[in-house]
């Protein structure tokens, strides 16, 4: 049963540092796309940061939003199908439920972005940020 399980959440102050982690599991394909989305209250799941469809043992694309560039950083975990986040200089705007997705289409470039392309989710861990 393909399952994805974050962690790392919490409540931090504006400049803090936080790192979510994520463990794929229940599936046999090493050819898939993965990535982090975040939902604030009263607002949509967006794309934050994604690696495009390619083999875990390759050279994998990273992409951002822009409002992640330059702060989060998306990394491949020692441990199998496993992708961390490093979240960086984390301001109140960062404050959502922060969800993992994956899928197995052939997604290039941006389109891991795309919350309409993921065909499983996590439950999400929840990061808030204030002072």
């Amino acid at each position: 049963q393909l399952q994805l399980v974050e962690s790392g959440g919490g409540l931090v102050q504006p400049g803090e540092s936080l790192r979510l982690s994520c463990k794929a599991s229940g599936f046999t394909s090493d050819y898939y796309a993965i990535g982090w989305f975040r939902q604030a209250p009263g607002k949509g799941r967006t794309g934050v940061s994604c690696f495009e469809t390619c083999s875990s043992s390759g050279y994998c694309g990273a992409y951002y939003a822009d409002s992640a560039k330059g702060r989060f950083t998306i990394s491949r975990g020692d441990a199998e199908n496993t992708v961390h986040l490093q979240m960086d200089n984390l301001k109140p705007e960062d404050t959502a439920t922060y969800y993992c997705g994956i899928a197995f289409q052939k997604l290039v470039g941006t389109r891991c972005l795309h919350v309409h392309n993921m065909a499983a989710w996590g439950e999400g861990t929840l990061v808030g940020v204030s002072s």
